[in-house]
C-alpha cells in the first residue's frame, strides 16, 4: 500500500511559498508523495498568481523572503479570510512564533523542521478543517449565543448586527470547543485536545494567542465579555449556548 493510500484525509491542495528552491522542492515532493495536490511559489508575487488560478486549502509560508515578507502576507491572507496558514521560519523564538499566530497563522514551525513533522502539522490543520475530530459540532448545525450565530455548514460566525466575522481555522476550532462545553472551565490541555486533536504537538502559548484573537473579535461586537480567563485554571465560555 502506498503512503498516499494510507493517508486518511481527502485530497487537499497546498501552496508552498519559499524562496529556497531546494527546500521548496523537497517539501513539494514529500507532500505529493503523501497524497496532496501541491503548488510551488518562490515569493508573494508567484503566490498571488497561483491563488488566482487554483483553489488553495493551505499555504505553507516562509517568513524571510525577497519582496513582501511572510508576516505581511500572513496578515493579508488571514484578514481576507483566505486559506489556512502554516508559517515556517529560521526565527524560532517564542516571540516570533507568537507574532506569527497573532497575525493569523494556524501553526508555526521553526526551521529546520523535518518533513515528517511538517506533514503532521498539515494533517492536523486539515483535521480541524474537516470538523470531524475533537467534539466539533456536526455539519449543518446552528448555534446561538449572546446574539451571535454560528453556522457550522458554512463555517460562519455572524455578529448580533448580522455582519460576518472572519475566523482562522484555529480560532474556529477553539470556538467550536467552547460551544460544545459552555459555562465550563477548560484548561489549555483540554482545549488542545478538543480543538486540535490529542496527537498534535502544539505549544501551550498557541492557545493563549488564538483565544486572545477570538476574544477580541467577539468583544468588538458585544458589550459582554464572553470568554473569561480563570487564573491558574484555564478559560470559561461564560454565556448560554442555544442549539436549535
Amino acid at each position: 500500500m502506498t503512503q498516499a493510500a494510507q493517508n486518511p484525509l481527502p485530497a487537499r491542495t497546498v501552496l508552498v511559498v519559499d524562496d529556497d528552491r531546494e527546500l521548496r522542492e523537497q517539501v513539494v515532493d514529500y507532500l505529493r508523495e503523501h497524497g496532496y495536490s501541491v503548488h510551488p511559489a518562490a515569493d508573494g508575487a508567484e503566490m498571488e498568481r497561483v491563488l488566482s488560478t487554483a483553489a488553495i486549502d493551505l499555504v505553507i509560508l516562509d517568513v524571510m523572503m525577497p519582496g513582501e515578507n511572510g508576516l505581511s502576507i500572513c496578515q493579508r491572507l488571514s484578514t481576507a479570510g483566505g486559506p489556512a496558514i502554516i508559517m515556517v521560519s529560521a526565527m524560532g523564538d517564542e516571540v516570533d512564533r507568537v507574532l506569527g499566530l497573532e497575525l493569523g497563522a494556524d501553526d508555526y514551525l521553526a526551521k529546520p523542521c523535518s518533513p515528517r513533522e511538517l506533514l503532521a502539522r498539515v494533517r492536523a490543520v486539515f483535521r480541524r478543517l474537516e470538523e470531524v475530530r475533537g467534539g466539533a459540532p456536526p455539519r449543518g448545525r446552528t448555534y446561538q449565543f449572546a446574539g451571535f450565530v454560528v453556522d457550522t455548514l458554512r463555517r460562519q460566525l455572524r455578529a448580533p448586527n448580522g455582519a460576518t466575522i472572519l475566523l482562522t481555522s484555529g480560532e474556529y476550532s477553539l470556538l467550536n470547543a467552547f460551544l460544545e462545553h459552555p459555562q465550563r472551565i477548560l484548561s489549555r490541555d483540554q482545549l488542545l485536545e478538543i480543538a486540535r486533536g490529542a496527537q498534535v504537538d502544539v505549544f501551550d502559548r498557541a492557545v493563549d494567542v488564538q483565544i486572545s484573537r477570538l476574544r477580541r473579535k467577539l468583544n468588538s461586537c458585544s458589550e459582554v465579555e464572553i470568554i473569561k480567563t480563570v487564573r491558574g485554571m484555564g478559560y470559561l465560555f461564560d454565556t448560554k449556548v442555544v442549539r436549535p
